[in-house]
């Protein structure tokens, strides 16, 4: 058996790595382990059972401390539900600052007391985000963030600063120190957003000039059938076509600024929300904010920042940061749908009114209805259990109640009468038997059994409500698998590979349009040995373009590549790629071993069978484990070689000899065919790269291999320590 080296292979498709950023706001003052929480005070909480706080005033604003269990009513989509455990957490702001103007906690007694409040669930977190602000925006934020601070914080009060513009910057992490929090106000208060250049009011102007024009084209074309004098007909039909060129190129800008700003807002309180959600306590947010541009492609994003912050027990205090505004957004926004209306029905009782008109101008009223942030601020308020602040140039001193709310309030949970975890979105709505009472309480959330690392996406909840329910047969091919590269400065590296034809997705097409689309998400749960998530990866892919170019589109892979940090283990993958349009799925289960991160050890990545190659640009994926000098490796993912045409069976393997180790790693190959030794072989390593390592590419011809299965195994030592790895495939016709 001769061994050649890798060369000739066939391309590698494209492959893009995305890089999630997990925010992490750590409570250094929690560093210590907390004592055990009081028996009185603990809330039973199952894996199956939904938790939350709600809080109930009289109509003064006075909490109302009294209320009793069965005092409770709690319905999820309209089924009423049983509360299980029910405690009031009141008076946590422990030694109130008032007492002690302008100091923080400090001291073994005050830390002492602080950590009983944080395992009693009894502390108050707050996050104070600036998102996306004009100049006088900016300073009424800013003056309104200093008045919550009123006369400081209490022992257990716990304060982070965060701004919003296409990136999201911590200016100072959660912390009960007024010396960090102001100067973190005073540089979020004066750092300046990126402006928004899209215009609401000339667009408004060139739709009704458009209909003004589609009317006047209409008289000069009767007038002109009745006396046949085009008269001016020409000189109309031109002002109208270069006045609807620029109104759609308008819109076409609005759309897409607004779809990027959106996604930002969005995207940025998803990592706070996430963040905050492994903190005991009620949390809150207080949003500065002048409006979340809501278009159609951002409002699943929307939809799932309320249903993160409900599971993550985090309220949203929305301020509209504009204050009193000189024309009100109601009445700009009524002038703009009334536009619309206007020149849809002008286009309607034309000839040439057609479906996707219609629908377009459908999209555009709703993005209008959204456009009004009271609406979409109020939305975020309201469905977190939190409150709307508008129409005042001073929200500061209404700001206090946050605080309030943070230290009374109920906590109740329920076990779901509906067990079946199917990934939708469930509303809850929370009651209470008296009058003159107002709660603020969550109101719904996704029907995901388990907790992940990451929010749960609008996207994702589907397939993972499957991968959390009974197993159920693959309607289309799928193939996965995740690899261990225990690389010097990240030793748990472990890449995902996931792959799907594209000929297995449903299109829908659009013969008025003339456009197709898909809907595929591909989601990966990486679990511990004790089956809990650890990690969870995803991607959507929307597909779409000219319907006379489907069939080409249908050729080829969806090639999905994420890499994660693991502890050492060994983990479960599970991965499924679930299509939105039919409601179909498949799933594929496989394991990965992390090694031990000991570095005095020789280690060895997993053995890779490849399946193609292609040269890269210098620049291009230099850190991505698969790049070899200038050719990028795709793994095979369990696909059978075929003799026929084949070229061998190319492997690659990755050896990290063991650190100040002077003696050159030796490998050796061996092959068993059922399970049966079939051969063996020394291999010559090359020499270790700039970082040390050692990349070993190779390929074996298989045309005298007998039709079968087969395992490969690599044996690695350095005459101390030894590692292994082998990997299976399969040799047919």
């Amino acid at each position: 058996m001769v061994f050649t080296e890798l060369l000739n292979m066939a391309r590698l498709i494209s492959c893009v790595l995305l890089l999630a950023l997990v925010l992490v706001t750590p409570l250094s003052m929690m560093a210590q382990t907390p004592p055990p929480p009081q028996a009185e005070e603990k809330v039973v909480s199952g894996t199956t059972e939904v938790i939350f706080d709600a809080i109930v005033k009289d109509k003064k604003g006075h909490p109302v401390t009294d209320l009793k269990s069965e005092d409770f009513q709690i319905t999820e989509d309209g089924v009423p539900q049983e509360v299980k455990s029910f405690r009031l957490v009141t008076g946590g702001t422990l030694d109130s600052a008032k007492d002690n103007p302008g100091k923080s906690a400090s001291g073994p007694k005050a830390r002492a007391r602080v950590l009983e409040a944080f395992s009693a669930g009894r502390i108050g977190t707050v996050a104070l985000v600036f998102d996306r602000l004009s100049a006088d925006s900016r300073t009424r934020a800013h003056d309104a963030a200093i008045a919550y601070l009123g006369n400081g914080l209490g022992q257990s009060d716990f304060v982070g600063v965060f701004g919003i513009d296409l990136t999201l910057s911590v200016f100072q992490t959660f912390t009960n120190d007024e010396k960090l929090i102001r100067p973190a106000i005073d540089k979020a208060g004066s750092t300046a957003n990126s402006p928004g250049v899209s215009d609401q009011t000339s667009i408004t102007d060139m739709i009704e000039r458009n209909t003004s024009l589609n009317d006047q084209l209409a008289r000069a074309e009767a007038s002109a059938a009745g006396n046949q004098n085009i008269g001016n007909l020409g000189s109309i039909a031109l002002d109208q076509a270069l006045n609807k060129i620029s109104l759609s190129a308008a819109e076409g800008f609005q759309r897409m600024e607004q779809t990027e700003k959106g996604q930002a807002s969005t995207d940025g309180l998803l990592s706070i929300v996430a963040a905050m959600g492994s903190l005991p306590g009620r949390k809150a947010i207080i949003l500065f904010s002048e409006g979340i541009s809501l278009p159609t492609a951002v409002s699943a994003n929307f939809r799932t920042v309320i249903s993160n912050a409900n599971r993550a027990n985090v309220s949203i205090y929305a301020v509209d940061s504009v204050g009193l505004r000189a024309k009100s957004v109601d009445m700009e926004s009524g002038r703009a749908m009334t536009a619309l209306g206007q020149a849809r029905a002008a286009q309607a009782a034309s000839s040439n009114d057609s479906f996707s008109s219609m629908m377009r101008d459908s999209e555009r009223n709703e993005e209008l209805v959204r456009n009004n942030p009271e609406g979409v601020l109020g939305q975020l308020a309201n469905e977190t259990g939190g409150l709307l602040i508008s129409g005042t140039n001073n929200p500061g001193p209404r700001l206090r109640q946050v605080n309030d709310d943070l230290h009374s309030y109920y906590v109740l949970t329920y076990t779901p009468k509906n067990s079946d975890y199917d990934g939708k979105f469930r509303e809850i709505s929370v009651k209470v038997k008296r009058s003159a009472v107002d709660v603020q309480a969550r109101q719904g959330y996704y029907a995901v059994g388990a907790r992940y690392d990451t929010p749960v996406m609008a996207f994702e909840a589907p397939a993972l409500a499957i991968l959390g329910g009974k197993s159920q047969p693959n309607a289309f091919a799928i193939k996965a698998a995740a690899f261990s590269f225990p690389e010097s400065g990240k030793p748990g590296l472990v890449p995902v590979v996931v792959e799907v034809p594209v000929s297995s997705v449903n299109f829908v097409s659009d013969s008025e349009k003339k456009t197709f689309r898909t809907d595929l998400a591909v989601v990966v749960v990486i679990k511990d040995e004790f089956q809990h998530p650890v990690r969870k990866l995803s991607s959507q892919y929307l597909l779409s373009g000219a319907l006379d170019q489907i069939e080409a589109a249908k050729r080829g892979n969806i090639f999905f590549y994420r890499e994660t940090d693991l502890q050492p283990g060994q983990y479960v993958v599970d991965s499924i790629a679930y299509d939105a349009i039919n409601k179909q799925s498949s799933v594929s289960h496989h394991t990965v071993v992390v090694p031990d991160s000991d570095q005095t050890k020789l280690r060895l990545s997993n053995l890779v069978v490849v399946t193609k190659a292609q040269k890269e640009a210098a620049a291009d994926s230099q850190k991505n484990p698969f790049r070899v000098g200038e050719l990028m490796l795709v793994p095979n993912l369990g696909q059978p070689l075929h003799k026929a045409g084949s070229k061998g069976l190319s492997i690659f393997v990755t050896i990290y000899p063991a650190k100040n180790s002077t003696a050159a790693p030796k490998m050796t190959i061996e092959l068993y065919m059922g399970g049966s030794p079939a051969g063996q072989l020394p291999i010559t390593l090359p020499a270790p790269d700039q970082t040390g390592r050692i990349q070993y590419t190779g390929t074996i011809p298989i045309d005298a291999f007998p039709l079968g299965e087969y395992e490969l195994k690599a044996t690695v030592t350095d005459g101390v320590t030894k590692a292994m790895s082998s990997e299976r495939f399969t040799v047919q016709p």
